[in-house]
C-alpha cells in the first residue's frame, strides 16, 4: 500500500556516497564530490611543503607545477612571489634581483642585469639592455638599425659617415663600401667613369690626359695617334702588351699596315727605304 510520506531524492558523494546533504561539497564534471574525497583526488600537492592544496586554499601553479600561496617564493630570498615578476632556473623559482645577481648576462653599458623575456643586444659575446644600445655620437638607441664598431664604440651609420668615411671626390658623399682610389683621391665605384662616354671604369682598363681618366675606346678616338697605313687610331694600350706598332720620323704604323707601298712585303724586322710618304722595301727602292 502506498505511503502517503514523501519520498526524498538521495544526494550523495560521487566517490564515497555519503550523503552531502547538510555538508559542504565540490562538483567536477557535474558529479558531487564531498571535500575529503575531492581532495584525495584531485587536489594538486604543493611543490614547496609537500602537502595537499585544500578546496580552502589558493592554487598556485607555473608549468603544471603546484604552490600554496603561502609557499610561493623565492628559492634564494624566500620572498614571496605571489603577483610578482619572477624567474626558473633549474626547477627553482626566483624573485627578479636574486636572479640577476646570480644568472643573467650583465649589460656592457649601464652593469646591471639583464632579465630574462626583456630586450637585449648582443654583439660579440656582450650584451646590452635595448635602451643602453646606444650610438656613441648621436646617443640614439641603435636598436635592430645597421651599425658599424670603431675603436670600442658603436656607431649608427649616419654618424659613422658624417664622422669617419671618406667623401667620393665626385658627388662628395660617404663611402661606406668598395671605393677606388685614383690619383691618391677616393671615389665610389660608381662615380669613377669614363670621363668621354660616362661608362664605369672600376675593374677595366683605362688611360689618362691631363688628370682626367678615359676608357681606352674614348681615348683611342679623342687622342690616339693615326697609322700612317690605314689611318685609323693606334690603341692606347700600344707598347703595353696590346697592339704593336712601329714608330719612324713622327708617324706610326700598326704592325700589320707596315707593308711595302709597292709590292705590299712587310717591313717588320727588315731594312726599308722612304720615298716622300710613302715606304718601300729595298727591291723595290733599289731602281729609285
Amino acid at each position: 500500500r502506498a505511503s502517503g510520506a514523501k519520498m526524498t531524492e538521495r544526494f550523495d558523494c560521487h566517490h564515497c556516497e555519503d550523503s552531502l546533504f547538510g555538508r559542504k561539497y565540490v562538483l567536477r564534471e557535474e558529479q558531487p564530490y564531498c571535500v575529503a574525497c575531492f581532495e584525495a583526488l584531485f587536489a594538486s600537492t604543493c611543490e614547496e611543503c609537500g602537502k595537499l592544496i585544500g578546496c580552502d586554499c589558493k592554487d598556485l601553479s607555473y608549468k603544471d607545477r603546484h604552490w600554496h600561496e603561502a609557499c610561493f617564493r623565492c628559492s634564494r630570498c624566500r620572498g614571496s612571489l605571489v603577483d610578482k615578476p619572477f624567474a626558473a632556473k633549474e626547477d627553482q623559482l626566483l624573485c627578479t634581483d636574486c636572479y640577476s645577481q646570480e644568472y643573467s648576462s650583465r649589460c656592457q653599458e649601464c652593469k646591471k642585469g639583464i632579465m630574462p623575456g626583456t630586450r637585449k643586444m648582443e654583439y660579440k659575446g656582450s650584451s646590452w639592455h635595448e635602451a643602453c644600445f646606444i650610438c656613441h655620437r648621436c646617443q640614439q638607441p641603435i636598436g635592430t638599425k645597421s651599425f658599424i664598431p670603431k675603436d670600442s664604440e658603436n656607431f649608427c651609420v649616419p654618424c659613422y659617415e658624417r664622422q669617419y668615411a671618406l667623401q667620393c671626390v665626385q658627388c662628395k658623399k660617404p663611402i661606406t663600401t668598395g671605393g677606388v682610389t685614383y690619383r691618391e683621391q677616393p671615389w665610389h665605384r660608381e662615380c669613377f667613369v669614363c670621363t668621354a662616354c660616362k661608362k664605369p671604369l672600376s675593374g677595366q682598363r683605362f688611360t689618362s690626359r691631363d688628370e682626367f681618366a678615359y676608357c681606352l675606346g674614348c681615348f683611342c678616338d679623342l687622342y690616339a695617334k693615326k697609322c700612317a697605313g690605314c689611318a685609323n687610331p693606334i690603341s692606347a694600350s700600344a707598347g703595353l702588351g696590346g697592339t704593336k706598332y712601329i714608330s719612324f720620323e713622327e708617324r706610326q704604323w700598326h704592325n700589320d699596315c707596315f707593308n711595302c707601298k709597292k709590292c705590299s712585303l712587310s717591313l717588320v724586322g727588315r731594312g726599308f727605304l722612304t720615298e716622300r710618304d710613302d715606304i718601300l722595301c729595298p727591291d723595290c727602292g733599289k731602281d729609285i
